[in-house]
């Protein structure tokens, strides 16, 4: 196992709604993410994994638990005090500056030479194919590039981890799985730490080194994308993550490698290389 880039020691959130009734959106939530590495939080609507995503990176204070970004303990650190970036899916540019001047905001706020600035912004722009666009503004660009410049404006401060909340939702079919394929190619060139959220199951699929699937504010299971389709742990993640058809039986034995069950009242011995029930 590589050093952790992000890891998540029982992290809970609890909120009180408007009529004070106590909303659980997370719970006792565990995972680690290593350095260099794409886990996706994936689930349905109301998981809890944008909370999760908002809480790594200060948004959102945890009830309980520890959250660590390279070791180090985040305690309740603003987001201004982490070292993190996150790609918004409203994208998030200010539509009165130009590309150039989007990607630079961060740099300038820190009050970095203006050198270095165009250094680092014009190496980007180029690392997100936009060199030539630099004087347009966001009105001018269509989503998918638009939601490049909020990839470039993210990446260019160098962050220890980049967050992704759901950043391809805004866009059509044939753009998403472009983009989809553009965030992972730019996120290994560049090596980031990155965590991921999104309820697409495809989508999850294609980008991730793993998967942390989740369930009202619960980690069902956490794995690679492989691992999960073909050995769900669960009854959720088998019919949230896969095409698949539930079969009534009954197991009357089992070994290490294989067992007994009884299906529609006959009786069946199979054997699963590799699997332990």
């Amino acid at each position: 196992m590589g050093e952790p880039g992000v890891e998540l020691r029982g992290v809970a959130k609890e909120f009180v709604d408007p009529a004070g009734k106590r909303v659980v959106a997370a719970e006792d939530v565990s995972f680690v993410v290593e350095k260099g590495e794409m886990v996706t939080l994936l689930g349905p609507s109301g998981c809890g994994k944008t909370t999760i995503l908002r809480m790594i990176g200060g948004f959102e204070v945890q009830t309980r638990g520890d959250i660590f970004i390279n070791g180090r303990n985040m305690g309740i650190r603003p987001p201004n005090a982490r070292d993190t970036s996150m790609v918004f899916q409203s994208y998030a540019l200010f539509p009165h500056l130009t590309i150039y001047n989007n990607v630079a905001y961060g740099l300038r706020v820190r009050r970095m030479p203006r050198a270095e600035v165009g250094r680092r912004v014009g190496a980007m722009v180029k690392v997100v194919g936009l060199e030539g666009m630099e004087d347009r503004h966001p009105g001018q660009l269509s989503g998918g590039q638009q939601q490049r410049v909020a990839l470039a404006r993210a990446l260019v401060n160098e962050p220890a981890v980049l967050l992704f909340d759901e950043p391809l939702s805004n866009l059509d079919a044939k753009l998403r799985v472009q983009m989809r394929d553009e965030i992972r190619r730019i996120q290994r060139k560049v090596g980031i730490t990155s965590v991921y959220v999104t309820h697409d199951q495809e989508e999850a699929v294609c980008i991730s080194d793993s998967i942390v699937v989740m369930n009202r504010g619960r980690v069902e299971q956490v794995g690679a994308p492989r691992e999960i389709y073909e050995r769900p742990g669960t009854r959720f993640v088998a019919g949230f993550f896969g095409r698949v058809n539930f079969v009534p039986g009954v197991v009357e034995s089992v070994r290490g490698d294989g067992g007994v069950v009884t299906l529609f009242g006959r009786r069946f011995e199979f054997t699963q290389p590799g699997h332990d029930f």
